[in-house]
C-alpha cells in the first residue's frame, strides 16, 4: 500500500487536483493521467455504465504511480463501497447523500471495525496481494481510505452541516447540476439561491475541518470555485476535454480549407 496517500496529501497541502473519467477506460489512461501531474483519477460508475471488472484493471494500472484511483459508486450501499475498495480504490465518492444517517452508514461501509463494518479480505488487490499483520493492514486502510459525500439535493443541502460533521466523511462535494435540478433552477449556476448553497456547503466543510470538492468543466469554472473555497477539484470530463480539443483542431482544418 502506498506510503503517502491522497488523503495525506490533501491534509498536508490543503488541496488536490485530478480528473474524472466517464468514457476512456483504456489500459493506458492511468499512466497518461499520472504524466500530467494529477493527484487523482475519479472513475465513474454512476453514469458511465462501468463495472467492477473494468475498474479493477484500471485501478491496477495506477499501482506504482503517484495518481490515486477513486471510484464514484452508484449508491452508498455496502456492496458497492466495499467492493470498490477491495479492488484497490483509495477512496469512494457517493452521490445523493441526503442525511446524517446516510453519511454515517456510508462511512461505516468504507471502514473496518471498530470504525465501521467493512468485511475483511487480506492479501488481495487493496493491499497489493502482500502478506502482513492484519492489524497493520487495518490501520493502513483507515489512513488511506478517502470518503467523499456529494451534496446534490435540497434535502442534502438542508443537512449539509450534519453530513460534513460525520467522522469518516472526508470531503463534501457539490453536485452542481443535480443540486440546481433539485432546486427547480436546472443549470442556473448564477441564480442567487444556488450561489447561497455554494457558500453554505463551503462553510459547512470548513466548520468540520474538511475540504469542499467540485468537478470543473473548464479553467474558468475551476478558478471561480477555487475562489469560493473549493480545494479538491476534478478537471474534466474526459470526453468533453477530447471533444473540445478535437473541435479546435477540426475548426482549424476547416479554416485552412476555406483559405
Amino acid at each position: 500500500m502506498v506510503a503517502r496517500s491522497l488523503k495525506d496529501r490533501l491534509a498536508g497541502e490543503g488541496h488536490a487536483f485530478g480528473t474524472m473519467l466517464f468514457e476512456f477506460f483504456t489500459p493506458g489512461m492511468p499512466a497518461i493521467v499520472d504524466a500530467t501531474g494529477a493527484d487523482f483519477i475519479l472513475f465513474d460508475m454512476e453514469h458511465a455504465g462501468s463495472g467492477f471488472e473494468t475498474l479493477k484493471s484500471l485501478v491496477a494500472g495506477c499501482r506504482g504511480l503517484a495518481v490515486a484511483p477513486l471510484v464514484r459508486v452508484p449508491t452508498g450501499e455496502y456492496h458497492f463501497i466495499a467492493r470498490a475498495l477491495d479492488i484497490g480504490a483509495h477512496g469512494v465518492m457517493v452521490p445523493m447523500v441526503d442525511t446524517e444517517g446516510q453519511a454515517r452508514s456510508i462511512a461505516a461501509n468504507a471502514h473496518y471495525p471498530p470504525h465501521g463494518r467493512r468485511g475483511a479480505a487480506f492479501g488481495v488487490a487493496h493491499d497489493d496481494y502482500l502478506p502482513g499483520a492484519p492489524a497493520q493492514k487495518l490501520a493502513a486502510a483507515r489512513a488511506r481510505t478517502l470518503v467523499i459525500a456529494q451534496i446534490e439535493t435540497v434535502e442534502g443541502l438542508a443537512n449539509v452541516e450534519a453530513i460534513a460533521g460525520v467522522e469518516g466523511i472526508d470531503v463534501v462535494w457539490i453536485g452542481h447540476f443535480d443540486l440546481t435540478n433539485s432546486m427547480g433552477i436546472p443549470g442556473q449556476f448564477d441564480h442567487p439561491v444556488y450561489q447561497a448553497a455554494v457558500k453554505r456547503i463551503v462553510a459547512a466543510a470548513r466548520a468540520a475541518g474538511k475540504p469542499a470538492g467540485f468537478m470543473a468543466g473548464d479553467a474558468a469554472a475551476a478558478r471561480a470555485y477555487w475562489e469560493h473555497g473549493f480545494r479538491m477539484i476534478a478537471y474534466g470530463l474526459d470526453h468533453h476535454l477530447f471533444q473540445a480539443a478535437l473541435r479546435g483542431g477540426i475548426d482549424g482544418l476547416k479554416s485552412l480549407a476555406r483559405g
